[in-house]
């Protein structure tokens, strides 16, 4: 009985290490894909937003009611309130806090472009004015 006992836990034992072999053989150091694409995190700083200007007039016009800071990976701080974001491909929607619900395209490296809001200048556009290394 104890050399059956012994065949079978040697023989279970090879199925699993045959199993989880192409699950280590096959991982990575990158996590699945997510919908919406690539996660990631916005540059450490304060960002101040403004609305387009026109050709003939003003080069913007200032909303500092908007101006928010990213505080770390995935925090911002608007008004003294802190809040969260996700960055998925070229998108950053504020998931809470003072803006929850705000969601921005990701222009270049610290030039956010505001998505959904229809106003009759255009849409309010976040550049960073001052980053935090």
């Amino acid at each position: 009985m104890p050399r059956t006992l012994a065949a079978i836990t040697l023989a279970t034992s090879g199925l699993l290490a045959a199993a989880c072999a192409p699950a280590v053989a096959g991982s990575s150091t990158e996590p699945p894909p997510v919908a919406g694409g690539k996660i990631g995190t916005l540059a450490i700083g304060k960002y101040a937003c403004e609305l387009p200007g026109d050709a003939g007039g003003k080069i913007g016009e200032p909303v500092p009611e908007y101006d928010f800071s990213i505080v770390n990976a995935s925090s911002y701080k608007a008004q003294g309130i802190r809040g969260s974001y996700l960055y998925t491909g070229n998108t950053v929607t504020m998931t809470g806090g003072k803006f929850k619900g705000l969601r921005f395209e990701r222009v270049s490296a610290g030039f956010l472009r505001e998505l959904g809001e229809q106003r009759p200048e255009g849409p309010m556009r976040c550049i960073m004015v001052a980053r935090r290394y």
